[in-house]
């Protein structure tokens, strides 16, 4: 899958092109530079499934639950995870990472670099990249 955001007025369009291919992978794992978009991307693929609730980054909280509506193509939870801060492994094996990552929910995944070993076999990496005309593309 290869999909181009020209600018931030198409990255809706670009968002329902990821959902319509998610298929039955249910973890992925986004991958790129600081400000390459990946929050802001991970934002419209839910606002793309439906989700009401307010979309923020969890760089601090570590991990935010979104909740698809009944309904659509997929519905339950959607779980953004923003491992930037992470100092040690210990602490995601403390917040119950396996709970998260084999639920069966969809899980969007900041950072994942720094997890790499703990992601599952299955995880789908996704790069965003930014291009030098400022568009980016999601490569998965």
């Amino acid at each position: 899958m290869e999909i181009k955001i020209k600018d931030i007025e198409s990255i809706g369009e670009a968002a329902r092109q990821f959902v319509s291919e998610i298929g039955d992978r249910r973890v992925f794992a986004f991958y790129g530079k600081m400000g390459a978009g990946k929050t802001t991307f991970i934002k419209a693929v839910c606002e793309a499934l439906g989700v009401e609730d307010v979309i923020t980054s969890p760089t601090f909280a570590i991990v935010n639950e979104y909740s698809i509506p009944a309904g659509g193509a997929l519905e339950g939870a959607i779980y953004h995870f923003d491992f930037y801060r992470i100092k040690k492994l210990e602490e995601v094996y403390d917040m119950g990472y396996e709970d998260y990552f084999y639920s069966g929910s969809l899980c969007m995944i900041e950072w994942p670099e720094l997890i790499e070993e703990l992601l599952p076999e299955n995880a789908v990496k996704v790069s965003i990249v930014e291009q030098e005309d400022g568009s980016r593309t999601v490569v998965a």
